[in-house]
């Protein structure tokens, strides 16, 4: 396992194209909470350990300029997840300052907690994390990107060097973030079936893969979905020095039914042509919906937001106000 992207960890594994490998993982918070932990344990997690990856393996023949596709074969999920609300993360952390946890027993296809009564959500698992290591130059570059934003005033999370697994990584990047190489993605579409196209930026790409999500809304609304430990089977295609390529990652979803949902929608009537606002006052609608229907205690409501809840841009240009929707699966309600 690694946490760090890092152009000098030592492969695994050397794989070819049309091999299909199988990658062991463990959740997203590296097994810090368990089925013993308490709501106070959510607040004490060491975030610098966040996202151990299986990896990196080498695929042979990739080279600088080409692009890797990365065809998600099957996951399969531990019995176990968690959902975490931490102080001073997601969405609505100054509205949620206090640690929370949901405890999830999957079984059957389902998850289902004490503190959801009445809730069953459904299998969709995906890699929250899959990417391919940064060549020096980008991960210099995308470090000196990354202070300029905290110079600035951005959030931008703290490389956290005494927390690196392996030690020799710590001047590599965290996994916190989403980049050009992919990361911390966290598209929710990357369930098996799906194809991930990432621009490869060192010999052999270096490709890595973990924090698997059980279930997850579009948006990840408390900074945790239903994390999960299991294993993800891929198959690698390569496509060498193609004359177009991405800037970011892109891919292809498969197939999938509709969902029958209720949704809240949020306006931001006070500050105009902000999507920010708008979805914030979603989310608060929707919120307030699940408490004033099931019985939700609120941060178990906003919980659930993460796990199922799907935000959706409606409009954003009938100035002077956008519109964003807060999509509710109506199928996560047993009977």
């Amino acid at each position: 396992m690694h946490n760090r992207w890092h152009p000098d960890l030592e492969p695994i594994a050397e794989v070819g194209v049309d091999e299909e490998v199988r990658l062991e993982t463990a959740d997203g918070v590296a097994g810090q909470l368990t089925r013993a932990s308490s709501h106070a344990d959510a607040g004490a997690l060491d975030l610098g350990l966040a996202h151990p990856l299986n990896g990196p393996l080498f695929v042979r023949d990739a080279e600088p300029g080409d692009v890797l596709e990365v065809e998600f074969l099957e996951y399969e999920s531990a019995d176990f997840g968690i959902t975490a609300a931490i102080p001073g993360f997601g969405y609505l952390a100054d509205l949620f300052p206090d640690p929370y946890l949901v405890k999830w027993e999957i079984a059957e296809g389902l998850a289902r907690s004490e503190e959801l009564p009445g809730v069953a959500v459904p299998d969709g698992t995906f890699a929250g994390v899959v990417g391919v290591a940064p060549s020096w130059e980008l991960l210099e570059e995308f470090q000196r990107r990354e202070e300029a934003l905290r110079e600035r005033g951005q959030p931008v999370a703290d490389p956290a060097r005494e927390s690196a697994i392996p030690a020799a990584a710590a001047s590599g990047l965290r996994t916190i973030p989403p980049r050009e190489t992919g990361g911390n993605l966290d598209i929710r579409q990357l369930v098996a079936g799906s194809r991930l196209w990432l621009p490869v930026a060192v010999p052999g790409a270096l490709f890595s893969a973990g924090d698997l999500h059980f279930a997850q809304g579009d948006g990840e609304v408390c900074g945790t979905a239903i994390e999960v430990a299991g294993a993800v089977t891929v198959r690698f295609a390569l496509h060498k020095s193609p004359a177009v390529r991405t800037r970011f990652p892109s891919y292809e979803t498969p197939e999938r039914p509709g969902r029958r949902s209720f949704a809240t929608t949020g306006i931001p009537v006070e500050v105009g042509m902000d999507l920010n606002a708008a979805a914030r006052e979603a989310l608060l609608e929707m919120i307030a919906h699940l408490e004033r229907t099931y019985g939700f205690e609120r941060p178990a409501a906003y919980a659930l937001c993460s796990a199922v809840v799907d935000l959706r841009i409606s409009e954003l240009v009938d100035v002077p106000y956008p519109v964003v929707s807060a999509l509710l699966p109506l199928d996560v309600f047993s009977p």
